[in-house]
């Protein structure tokens, strides 16, 4: 089979990825190796599983590392094949021609399944007018959390921070900054104990943290654009000052938050976002982000209980198994599918049909880049 036919080939089958742990910060992923079925189960510097990712992993001092780019996972191949390369060869049959022609071969949305056994450093993502005018960037880091589950850390329940109280104010945040008063900037954002089917979106410039212990599906633009106020990890990291500001100033940094302050109540009603039906019956999908949320991404998640049909436009999506196992059948073909398979859909796949078996539901969360 020659090259091209290969590519039109796997531009209409759904596309099994490799794991593709990456690098932090921060340490975790215990949760992860337990939820992919793995042997020894451990926290370490992977806490993050990339999926469907094109997006190179930022990590100072880790420059040379070309970490993030997921692999597609071929059972007649031995040779690695990056999602990147393979989508770059022909944008409009894996993407959508739509798709292709606002953003080329770009995958406007980046997918990642998180585990922290540390709090996370308090940060910032910018918008895309922050992106643009000081990454040259057209995407910022709008972000949304599908919570999976949790452990304690230390006694403590999983939590998140984020959003300023009200009576924050630049000024005094840059003094909490400058002192590094790490308690009193905690104490600055709403503290939030989450449970397990939550969904929180936060926009570009708004200041948040993930706490310790929480297990959970990230759905983003694609970038690793993540400004950090704390020059030490709650573990005793240092985070060198470019890691920080990503080389923008910390002045520049500090611009790019959003000094909204809201009450906890006004703080929810905007960033907790509730799951709406899109289709009931013996097996269920829910809205999770939609349309009205942001004009980022979307995300659904399917419950199946026997079969439940999907059907597609000229787009590709992600797919991520939760929970179950089954098969995943489009044309006249199937692939078994268990807990923690990730599946790139490319937009010639128009329709599939996910079959849950034995006792357990199969869950799957979908996730899709910005309509076009």
């Amino acid at each position: 089979m020659s090259t091209e036919s290969r590519r039109t080939d796997l531009s209409r089958r759904p596309l099994k990825l490799k794991s593709n742990r990456v690098w932090r910060t921060y340490t975790g992923g215990k949760l992860i190796d337990s939820w992919q079925q793995k042997r020894d189960a451990v926290d370490s510097e992977f806490p993050e599983e990339w999926v469907a990712s094109t997006v190179k992993a930022q990590n100072s001092g880790r420059e040379h590392i070309h970490e993030g780019w997921s692999q597609v996972d071929l059972p007649d191949s031995s040779e690695g094949m990056t999602l990147k390369s393979l989508v770059e060869a022909d944008p409009a049959s894996f993407l959508g021609a739509a798709h292709a022609a606002c953003y080329q071969e770009q995958l406007a949305v980046l997918v990642k399944v998180l585990d922290s056994s540390e709090r996370l450093t308090i940060q910032v993502h910018p918008d895309r007018k922050d992106a643009m005018e000081r990454f040259q960037s057209r995407f910022g880091k709008t972000e949304a959390w599908y919570v999976l589950g949790g452990r304690q850390i230390d006694g403590e329940q999983p939590c998140i921070y984020m959003g300023f109280k009200p009576g924050i104010t630049k000024e005094i945040w840059k003094q909490l900054f400058e002192k590094q008063a790490i308690d009193e900037m905690l104490n600055a954002l709403h503290r939030v104990p989450i449970n397990t089917g939550d969904v929180y979106l936060i926009e570009g410039g708004v200041p948040h943290a993930i706490g310790a212990g929480c297990f959970l599906i990230e759905i983003q633009e694609p970038t690793d654009l993540t400004l950090r106020v704390e020059r030490t990890t709650p573990r005793g990291r240092k985070v060198p000052d470019e890691a920080c500001h990503q080389h923008i100033g910390f002045e520049a940094m500090l611009d790019c938050f959003k000094y909204e302050a809201r009450g906890l109540e006004k703080t929810m009603e905007r960033y907790k976002k509730k799951r709406s039906v899109v289709s009931a019956g013996g097996s269920r999908e829910y809205e999770l982000i939609g349309e009205k949320d942001t004009d980022r991404f979307l995300m659904n998640v399917l419950e199946v209980s026997g079969s439940y049909v999907k059907k597609h436009k000229d787009c590709f999506h992600i797919a991520i198994v939760v929970q179950g196992s089954g098969e995943l059948r489009w044309a006249d073909q199937f692939i078994p599918v268990q807990q923690a398979d990730q599946f790139f859909m490319p937009a010639g796949v128009t329709e599939a049909t996910w079959v849950s078996q034995g006792e357990a539901e199969l869950q799957v969360v979908l996730c899709f880049p910005p309509r076009t």
